[in-house]
C-alpha cells in the first residue's frame, strides 16, 4: 500500500475560494460530518492573523451553499472554531470524488491560500494518474507532492525538507531563510520581525505574512509525519 499527498484546488467551491482571498488565514477540519438529510454540520478550526479570521467567516456565511457558520470561540484571536452548516446537496466535496474510486483518506484535511491538502491511501492496484485526471476532469486542479511506500514510512527520510520548500514561494523562502539567519527563530529571539524586514526591505505587516504562510505550509507538513 502506498500513502500519496495531493495538493488540490478546489475551483468554485466556498472553502476554497474564501481561503484563496484569505491567504494568511489556514482552515482545518477537525470534526466528523453529522446530519443524514439535505443539512450537514461540522467544526473547523481556523487559525492565523486574528484581524482576518472574521473576514474568512463573514465571507462563508455568504457563500451559496453555506446554511450557517457559528464562531464556537471568541474571534479576535489567532485560533477560532467554527461550525459550519451546509447545503449537502450543493457541495461538491473532494471525499466524494475519492469515495467514488474507493479510496481511502486521512481525515482532518488543511486548506490555505486556496490548496486543500489530501493525504490518500492506495492498493496496489489502485491507478493514482487516473484519479487524479478524475478529480481534474471535474474542474480542479491537482499537485502530487509525494508518493511513499507504507513499509517506508517509519524512515527519518519520510519528511523531505525539499520537498515541503518546493511548496513555498519564492518571497516566503527568502523571509524564512532571512528569520533563520538574523536569529528569529533562536532560544534566546535575538531578532524581532522589524529585524526580519529591515533585511528583506518591505512592511512588518508583509514580513509577518510571508513568514506565517511559510510556517503554516512547513507545519502542515511536519503534523502530517508526525500524526
Amino acid at each position: 500500500m502506498r500513502e500519496a499527498t495531493l495538493r488540490i484546488r478546489h475551483n468554485g467551491q466556498p472553502e476554497c475560494e474564501v481561503s484563496a482571498s484569505h491567504p494568511n488565514v489556514t482552515m482545518r477540519s477537525v470534526s466528523s460530518m453529522t446530519g443524514r438529510r439535505a443539512e450537514r454540520r461540522r467544526i473547523i478550526e481556523l487559525t492565523g492573523d486574528p484581524d482576518a479570521i472574521p473576514s474568512f467567516v463573514e465571507a462563508f456565511r455568504e457563500a451559496e451553499s453555506i446554511v450557517a457558520a457559528e464562531s464556537l470561540t471568541p474571534l479576535g484571536e489567532d485560533r477560532v472554531y467554527v461550525a459550519l452548516t451546509f447545503d449537502a446537496t450543493s457541495w461538491d466535496g473532494i471525499a466524494d470524488l475519492l469515495a467514488e474510486y474507493g479510496v481511502h483518506h486521512r481525515v482532518g484535511t488543511v486548506i490555505s491560500a486556496g490548496w486543500e491538502r489530501w493525504t490518500l491511501y492506495l492498493d496496489s492496484d489502485d491507478d493514482l494518474g487516473a484519479l487524479i485526471d478524475h478529480i481534474e476532469s471535474r474542474g480542479n486542479d491537482v499537485k502530487l507532492v509525494r508518493q511513499v511506500e507504507m513499509g517506508d514510512l517509519d524512515s527519518p527520510t519520510q519528511f523531505e525538507p525539499l520537498g515541503v520548500l518546493s511548496d513555498l514561494s519564492p518571497r516566503q523562502r527568502e523571509a524564512l531563510a532571512v528569520a533563520v539567519a538574523t536569529g528569529y527563530y533562536g532560544y534566546d529571539r535575538d531578532a524581532g520581525i522589524e529585524d526580519v524586514a529591515d533585511e528583506l526591505g518591505i512592511g512588518t505587516t508583509t514580513a509577518w505574512e510571508h513568514l506565517a504562510r511559510a510556517e503554516g505550509k512547513l507545519m502542515g507538513e511536519l503534523e502530517e509525519y508526525l500524526g
